[in-house]
């Protein structure tokens, strides 16, 4: 049993199939990686491993446990946190209240306070803006917010969505940098994103949707020689 593993699942929106039976298996440190066009299924996906959209058929397991029926916010206990398209801070609040936020299904203080010291070492700019507003911050700023916000949950399972949108390029190599990092220190990945070329860079493996369907699978590095995805997904 792979540790988060996913079997013909199927998730609609009304009358619209988003998920057509999506199978995939992530192991425990790895990078995965999601690719595909919009409107391929890619975010439908990640909100439905959240238990914030809840599949017609299908099943999804992890740490060897059925956890498809389950609540997002038992979901987030059990290890699964996603960092969603288009960061959604809490732009009112102040960076330290977001992060804390991060860390609410948690109770453990003293522990919480060494996890945003660590966050901090990551992302020392957030440190620099510890009680401004996360809605004043730049686009890269509350991209760090996101991920950090994340990482206060103490996720084993890390679920990144579009974390490179909108980014200059060289705030894109910095995040990407940074989730690197991350699975270097034990947390494994599942990463969405636009910018394939960067992501089968630095992932283990991917797989390529297209209309809600896994229609390719394979390492990162083959995909990234792979003549279709070369031409639908990485300009050539």
């Amino acid at each position: 049993m792979s540790f988060l593993q996913v079997d013909n699942l199927v998730t609609r929106y009304g009358a619209i199939t988003a998920l057509q039976g999506v199978s995939l298996r992530v192991e425990e440190g790895e990078i995965v990686t999601l690719i595909g066009a919009n409107g391929a299924g890619k975010t439908t996906l990640l909100r439905t491993l959240s238990g914030i959209l809840r599949p017609a058929t299908g099943a999804i397991t992890f740490r060897g446990e059925n956890i498809t029926p389950w609540q997002t916010d038992r979901i987030v206990r059990a290890g699964i946190v996603q960092s969603p398209e288009g960061r959604l801070v809490f732009r009112g609040m102040s960076v330290r209240e977001n992060l804390q936020l991060g860390a609410y299904t948690r109770r453990d203080r003293d522990e919480i306070a060494k996890d945003m010291g660590h966050v901090f070492e990551l992302f020392p700019r957030l440190k620099e803006r510890l009680n401004q507003s996360a809605g004043t911050l730049s686009g890269g700023e509350q991209q760090m917010l996101a991920i950090g916000r994340a990482l206060m949950s103490r996720p084993k399972l890390l679920m990144l969505d579009e974390p490179s949108l909108g980014l200059a390029p060289l705030l894109v190599r910095e995040i990407f940098r940074i989730v690197e990092e991350i699975n270097r220190e034990g947390v494994t990945v599942l990463l969405v994103e636009q910018n394939a070329r960067q992501a089968l860079a630095i992932a283990h493996r991917g797989y390529v949707l297209q209309t809600g369907q896994v229609v390719m699978e394979d390492t990162a590095a083959a995909l990234a020689q792979n003549e279709v995805v070369r031409k639908a997904y990485l300009g050539g």
